[in-house]
């Protein structure tokens, strides 16, 4: 009796599978009633509050004795289903016109929603019947925190907005590369402090016996070198500080046109953290010039590309063209001193 009890867990599985299914590739319905974003949210916070709630209710009833009845367990499989069918359903209203930086956010947060309960309906599926095993706590609280997700997307950092839209979405992937680029930065310039082993905290010097070993320092042209990778380092915060700022102040999601430069920029952006990590690691003992070179440039035309994005779009007036063209400049400066320390290499 026991084991028919669970048989409605394993169809709720399979169910919430292609739900997963069909959110990871699915493309948002184009509705036919105008699309307001406030409904929306409010209707998202709805649904993910519902799952929390059935989530707790699936796990408890399988928390220990008297065991649920096969009866007990469809109707609780079923109510599971239905949240999670809602979820999906308010994530596929968000057209595409809302900004596809939006919209995977959203994506995001509702998969690791239906993830979470596949989680815990494997969890409780797997479990011995009559204990509350630590893997089920540890799912059961999973799912909560994927429902507590949408309260901390973007509109949480911005308290300008009742509601997030592309303009918040973008701000918020911005900020979280800066984030990456700052962490980068400050420790490639903890590394350089002069005269400091980069492996000082990795390697015991009795090991090694003498320090003639080229591959665990750099010499004096390596240094010169690393400065100007370490100089493009800083344009890229400086670069997404300044951009960010500008998508703050001026940034807007109420038009198509708006929506899509906002996009456009996001992406872009997006390549910054990727191509200072790439640099960051080239620049490690024994360093290879032309490595170095090849990833500094890739960084520089990244860069070179935000800022041309920025200055044609509707975040950048007049008044925000002089740094444009100053960190334009400062990439220009960097890359020219790379160039010239690495000519051997080409």
């Amino acid at each position: 009796a026991a084991m028919e009890a669970r048989e409605p867990l394993r169809e709720l599985g399979g169910a919430l599978r292609a739900v997963l299914a069909r959110v990871r590739e699915g493309e948002p319905g184009e509705g036919r009633e105008p699309f307001e974003l406030p409904r929306f949210w409010d209707a998202l916070d709805q649904t993910f509050k519902v799952t929390s709630q059935e989530a707790t209710k699936l796990s408890l009833a399988f928390s220990g004795s008297p065991l649920t009845s096969a009866e007990d367990c469809r109707k609780l499989s079923e109510d599971v289903q239905n949240a999670i069918l809602a979820v999906a359903t308010v994530y596929y209203w968000l057209p595409k016109g809302q900004g596809t930086t939006l919209r995977k956010m959203v994506r995001d947060a509702t998969t690791e929603v239906v993830e979470g309960m596949i989680q815990l309906t494997e969890t409780i599926l797997s479990a011995p019947l009559e204990s509350l095993s630590q893997e089920q706590l540890i799912s059961t609280g999973g799912v909560w925190e994927a429902c507590e997700q949408v309260s901390n997307l973007p509109r949480g950092d911005f308290h300008l907005f009742a509601f997030a839209d592309n303009q918040a979405a973008v701000a918020s992937a911005l900020a979280a590369c800066l984030g990456v680029v700052k962490d980068a930065l400050e420790e490639m310039e903890h590394a350089l402090v002069e005269g400091q082993d980069p492996y000082s905290d990795i390697m015991e010097d009795e090991e090694l016996g003498v320090r003639g070993n080229r591959d665990t320092y750099w010499s004096e042209a390596d240094r010169k070198l690393l400065s100007s990778c370490v100089g493009l380092m800083k344009a890229s915060k400086a670069c997404l500080k300044k951009v960010l700022g500008v998508v703050k102040a001026y940034g807007k999601a109420d038009s198509p046109e708006q929506i899509a430069q906002l996009d456009d920029l996001a992406d872009i952006a997006n390549e910054i953290s990727p191509s200072v990590d790439e640099l960051a690691l080239s620049m490690y003992p024994p360093v290879n010039e032309l490595a170095v070179r090849l990833n500094a440039a890739k960084l520089a035309s990244v860069l070179k590309k935000v800022l041309e994005i920025t200055k044609t779009s509707h975040v950048c007036p007049p008044s925000e063209e002089g740094w444009v063209q100053f960190l334009t400049d400062a990439v220009d400066h960097n890359m020219n001193k790379i160039k010239n320390f690495t000519q051997g290499q080409l």
